[in-house]
């Protein structure tokens, strides 16, 4: 008997893989995972993926076929304590001759001790493990970890994989809707596969709330799926992979002097809640390093577009950054500062402390002059052009190095064109 208390998305949740929803790249005929759930003998691994995509599911029906006993484990809440009690459990599983399948979801929130604590486990077969994290594990899990895994990514659900669940959940008088009167109008399904932005249990939430907010006429329509929606956003979560990924194709839009795409980004990001002041800052950094003194403008528009948001708050200011983002996405690029500063810093770091050229240096004192401090210095003002030709002004060990490299783009090819007419003063003048 089905207890009727649950949620729909939990009475939904399927009980083979006929039922289940999406990802037929991992559990298609000849796909890995979907020989080993057939054959019955699944290994150890980690389900990779953004919420509602089925892992915690698909870890049940890897014990199903398996005939596994289910332990589950949140990595939020157990510690080391919990892992060997499941250990304990295993044990007594395989001296019964059964096996022991451990899920453990958030398993990134564990840390590299308790990681490590399922090792022998995993290792000599007591315990099946599952972890499941929506965090890329190559930065989450260690590597002793990953060794003794198979990790699959399970991608989002596509709106037609949405659907058929929706159907399903209408359509099962004994665990889901299929026992009332409702009807779902075609606008309202069409709403919730949008809204439920690749989540089936975000997709059945919503139809529970819609059901629950329907009139007399018994009709869940597209204005319940709405209301039942309302203040939901869309997927992100800051520190977590899709902020660092929304806040990239933000990044590689402007960049890519794609402008649409780039408010794309930003909007998503808004929608998802990101402060704003985070996105002016990073808005700041792609003026230096991707346009540069192709258009020395745009820093200028970025640093006004932060302060218009500290003073205006949104949305007001939010407008104003995306009049910056669309201004840099649209101007030419050069990344020949960022490149040149990055060359630089590693001589710093490697060449040791070079002295400074005695002629740059400051001679307030009657003894830093007798040392020669400043002697023969040229102040480049009093030469012709303003510009001291041959002059060195790099310590010897790196002198001719050339770290700034305009390119021919924007106000950079101006500056091309003066940096190689200097060049030429500075030949003349070692010829002389």
């Amino acid at each position: 008997m089905i207890d009727r208390t649950r949620p729909l998305a939990d009475r939904m949740r399927p009980r083979h893989a006929d039922e289940f929803a999406g990802q037929s790249h991992l559990l298609a005929p000849g796909r890995p995972l979907g020989e080993a759930l057939a054959a019955g003998r699944p290994h150890s691994m980690v389900l990779w993926g953004p919420p509602g995509t089925g892992k915690t599911t698909l870890a049940r029906m890897v014990a199903t076929a398996a005939d596994a006993e289910f332990l589950t484990l949140s990595a939020v809440m157990a510690g080391v304590k919990d892992i060997r009690e499941s250990a304990a459990r295993g044990r007594a599983n395989r001296e019964a001759g059964r096996q022991t399948l451990l899920f453990v979801d958030e398993v990134h929130r564990f840390n590299k001790a308790q990681q490590d604590a399922f090792l022998p486990y995993i290792e000599d077969g007591t315990l099946l493990f599952i972890g499941a994290t929506t965090e890329n594990p190559s930065f989450e899990l260690n590597n002793a970890l990953l060794s003794r895994v198979r990790v699959y990514v399970l991608r989002t659900l596509e709106p037609e994989a949405i659907g058929r669940l929706i159907d399903a959940a209408m359509g099962d008088a004994e665990r889901g809707l299929g026992d009332t009167p409702l009807q779902l109008d075609p606008a309202a399904r069409e709403a919730l596969t949008q809204l439920a932005d690749g989540d089936a249990r975000t997709a059945l939430s919503l139809l529970e709330v819609a059901a629950d907010l329907v009139g007399d006429d018994g009709v869940i329509g597209v204005d319940r799926v709405r209301e039942a929606a309302a203040g939901g956003r869309a997927r992100f979560d800051k520190g977590g992979d899709a902020f660092y990924d929304l806040i990239s194709a933000l990044h590689k839009s402007v960049r890519g002097s794609a402008p649409d795409a780039a408010l794309y980004w930003y909007a998503r990001m808004l929608e998802g809640g990101c402060d704003p002041l985070y996105i002016a800052r990073r808005v700041v950094r792609m003026a230096s390093e991707d346009i540069g003194n192709a258009d020395p403008r745009a820093l200028q528009v970025g640093l006004d577009a932060w302060q218009a948001q500290e003073r205006l708050g949104s949305p007001e200011g939010e407008l104003a950054i995306a009049h910056a983002i669309t201004y840099m996405a649209s101007v030419p690029k050069s990344n020949a500062v960022y490149s040149a500063f990055n060359q630089a810093m590693a001589d710093a770091r490697s060449e040791g402390s070079l002295e400074v050229p005695v002629h740059l240096r400051n001679a307030p004192t009657r003894l830093m002059k007798s040392l020669g401090y400043g002697h023969a210095y040229r102040y480049a003002h009093d030469e012709p052009h303003g510009y001291a030709a041959g002059e060195q002004y790099l310590p010897d060990a790196l002198a001719g190095r050339r770290y700034y490299q305009p390119t021919e783009r924007g106000l950079e090819r101006r500056i091309a064109d003066r940096l190689a007419w200097l060049a030429e003063l500075d030949e003349a003048a070692g010829r002389r």
